[in-house]
């Protein structure tokens, strides 16, 4: 049953010592029982746990990050590992252990905002007031749409978990949802998160602007183009706050975290708690072991000045004179991982004004990208034309982040793009270890 107690347990860790102060940057420390969110500290102290949980290796720390990327056309594997080049050829086994680690891994982080939910409204203790438990409630129910998200678009429908798990027999014969199902769970969670949230600026928690740029994100996947843009603009609006630096890397070189280019992105200090997407990337020269590096294709597109322009600092050479990506770079690894970003919203708006046929105002957001890239502006001409040229700056702009794989899926372009000629391997499949704990799941078809 070891697994799923994984999937469906809480887990339980050390309390801060000692009262820190919420909205400080620092290691998340998590709690889960009902004895132990009783108060205004414990319930910061569960919310830093949520926020742990959506950091961890299995989830944006690497495991599934990978799936997004290597998926992809844009990365190429140079371990030993099969079960990592079945992402690349598009063959994944049930057996694949990133998929088990990462089903579980969210699944971790949903029961954790699901404690936070169902748990701080009651507490009655005085210090936490209604604004604050509001809050807290808020910050959960948007990390709980993220997961619900994340999910759908990579393994379609998904048992939906809205209540804490107390004992590891609660949720057993609980079917999947339909994909559409999760995904409507994904916005009763945005929805009800957007009334609870300030609309304040904060890059490392979730905020009512965060909820708009997931909306953007999520009404994108709907293909409900007015949606899209309307959420996209509200980030879009804000320039007090958000845009785009010159150059590309600023948002990330010299040690760079929490830029106005940033709406959501994962602290790490390095110590406690450690991005293990450094040592994936970083070649031996420095210290990591270069599992995943950019492929050749990828290289030219970044390194021809009127493609990449000057996106060509995500790729360097090793003293082997081979190239590796150049993201993730920290020593120690406290790199952020970037889960929302300003450009993310121009390439969102730009692709729903296109498929409008607002191709001027389409054009404006695309060239705004393209000229903090360096490059000059887009003569595509036709709805067509556009569309691709966004589908191409996208593939550039978020070279070594996990978007591509989705982007080919969402767009019906996985086929013509990737070679895929079975499309029930647009899907992952569910953890063979969960089926067979849970004879109510059901693997998807073709597997």
């Amino acid at each position: 049953m070891k697994s799923f107690v994984n999937r469906f347990s809480l887990i339980a860790l050390t309390v801060f010592s000692a009262c820190q102060s919420f909205l400080d940057v620092k290691p998340l420390e998590s709690i889960s029982d009902d004895q132990t969110i009783v108060d205004k500290a414990t319930a910061e102290t569960a919310v830093r746990g949520v926020y742990s949980a959506l950091g961890s290796s299995n989830y944006y720390g690497t495991g599934f990050q990978s799936i997004g990327y290597l998926s992809g056309d844009n990365i190429q594997w140079t371990g030993s590992q099969s079960q990592v080049q079945e992402f690349i050829n598009h063959r994944v086994n049930a057996e694949n252990s990133t998929i088990a680690g990462a089903w579980t891994a969210i699944y971790q982080t949903i029961n954790r905002a699901n404690n936070v939910i169902d748990k701080v409204p009651g507490v009655t203790d005085p210090t936490l007031t209604q604004a604050l438990k509001d809050q807290y409630v808020g910050e959960a129910r948007f990390i709980r749409a993220l997961a619900y998200f994340d999910l759908a678009r990579t393994w379609g429908g998904v048992p939906l978990i809205l209540k804490p798990t107390l004992s590891p027999t609660e949720n057993s014969g609980i079917p999947r949802s339909t994909q559409a199902e999760t995904y409507a769970q994904v916005l009763a969670d945005l929805d009800a998160a957007e009334t609870l949230l300030p609309a304040t600026t904060d890059r490392y928690r979730a905020t009512r602007k965060t909820v708009w740029a997931l909306k953007a994100r999520y009404y994108l996947y709907q293909k409900d183009w007015v949606k899209a843009e309307e959420f996209a603009t509200k980030l879009l609006d804000d320039a007090t706050n958000y845009g785009l630096l010159k150059p590309y890397s600023a948002f990330f070189a010299n040690d760079a975290r929490g830029t106005r280019e940033s709406v959501f992105e994962l602290f790490y200090n390095g110590t406690t708690e450690v991005n293990s997407h450094r040592g994936q990337w970083q070649p031996q020269t420095n210290g990591g072991t270069r599992q995943w590096a950019p492929n050749d294709a990828l290289v030219a597109l970044l390194n021809d000045p009127a493609v990449g322009g000057n996106r060509s600092v995500l790729v360097a050479k090793d003293n082997q004179n081979r190239w590796y990506g150049t993201l993730y770079y920290r020593n120690p690894a406290s790199d952020p991982s970037f889960v929302l970003r300003i450009a993310e919203q121009y390439l969102i708006r730009a692709e729903a004004r296109a498929q409008r046929n607002r191709l001027t105002d389409a054009l404006g957001d695309l060239n705004a990208i393209r000229d903090r890239a360096g490059l000059t502006a887009s003569t595509a001409a036709t709805q067509s034309a556009l569309l691709q040229a966004i589908e191409d700056e996208r593939r550039v702009e978020f070279a070594l982040e996990p978007h591509r794989w989705f982007d080919l899926v969402r767009t019906g372009r996985a086929a013509a793009v990737l070679g895929i000629t079975d499309a029930n391997r647009l899907l992952l499949p569910v953890p063979v270890d969960q089926l067979l704990v849970d004879k109510a799941l059901q693997q998807n078809p073709g597997y």
